[in-house]
């Protein structure tokens, strides 16, 4: 499996409505913090998740959160 590429060392803050969505965990797309496809066949694969009611979220953009795709903090200990 691959290192992820960190996109950014801090989470986006997005508003979400109820819906599915895919996001990204590679790195690699142009569509940050969500999959747009640009991983082609790269591990770590794209992580699915629902969102139930209306949400603003912390999606992780350093790509090495312990709790896919929400950010736990851990942009705070890297270089």
């Amino acid at each position: 499996m691959s290192k992820a590429i960190i996109f950014d060392k801090k989470p986006a803050l997005v508003d979400l409505e109820p819906g599915t969505y895919s996001w990204c965990s590679c790195g690699k797309s142009k569509g940050q913090p969500f999959c747009d496809g640009s991983h082609e066949s790269c591990d770590p694969p794209p992580v699915d998740f629902v969102v139930k009611e209306k949400s603003n979220v912390a999606l992780c953009n350093c790509k090495q959160t312990g709790t896919p795709p929400y950010c736990d903090g851990t942009h705070k200990t890297l270089d």
